[in-house]
């Protein structure tokens, strides 16, 4: 059990943008990225943060150029192996969503290192979605689920959730970059998110970012589709 409750997300946009703006190639965005995710799992559990998960790479992705893809199925193994000691150390429990098939097999390595070591800790639960699409999550989930009623099963929301493989609702999700859109991540998790979007690129977002979205969450009112509930009054002259 996390000590912490927030669920927040992070769409990391922007790497490729802030390097060349700076006469720099994409790859130097996505390293500075790294650096900046670092600082930010530093500084989530006391923003209150229990889970924290992160797109690192969607499913759309693949459609970069090659030299680019491998640049940044490198930097993920590279960023697992430096963190996984610090995540151990930190009590952060790693975790990987998103398909490993098509993930070259040193990557899949480290991915299974990174979990199997950092499984016990549990300050903080870190998960990177790598080669993740919530379509096709969402598609297999109700692969099973039909697979579950043709037995005889109910499907519920519950069920479902847990078909979908260690689901919970994302409270706060953030995205960098000035793009307001979700693009294929968390749907089903973010369907009463509260969404903060910022122009700032990824590698220029600090914790002090972090906990301003943090506060402008807590300033929201979530209703869940129901009412705002009236304050109390003390004139109770209407009974009379």
């Amino acid at each position: 059990m996390m000590q912490s409750n927030l669920h927040v997300a992070i769409i990391m946009d922007g790497n490729g943008r802030w390097a060349l703006g700076r006469g720099l190639p994409r790859v130097a965005g996505h390293n500075a990225g790294a650096e900046t995710l670092r600082q930010i799992v530093e500084a989530a559990p006391d923003c209150g943060i229990g889970a924290l998960t992160v797109y690192a790479f969607s499913s759309d992705n693949w459609k970069r150029p090659e030299a680019e893809v491998g640049c940044l199925m490198e930097l993920l193994g590279c960023y697992l192996a430096a963190e996984t000691p610090r995540c151990i150390a930190n009590g952060v429990r790693m975790s990987i969503i998103g398909r490993r098939d098509r993930l070259p097999p040193s990557l899949r390595s480290s991915i299974d290192y990174a979990e199997r070591e950092t499984r016990p800790c549990n300050l903080l639960e870190l998960r990177l979605a790598i080669d993740y699409s919530a379509r096709d999550a969402i598609l297999h989930a109700g692969v099973l689920a039909a697979g579950d009623c043709a037995a005889g099963g109910t499907i519920t929301r519950e069920r479902f959730e847990a078909l979908l493989g260690e689901s919970r609702p994302v409270d706060v999700l953030i995205r960098t970059g000035g793009e307001q859109r979700l693009s294929d991540f968390l749907l089903w998790e973010c369907a009463y998110a509260e969404l903060v979007f910022t122009k700032r690129m990824w590698p220029d977002f600090r914790p002090s970012d972090l906990q301003r979205a943090i506060a402008q969450y807590g300033r929201r009112e979530r209703r869940f589709g129901g009412i705002p509930q009236p304050a109390p009054t003390a004139n109770h002259h209407w009974l009379r």
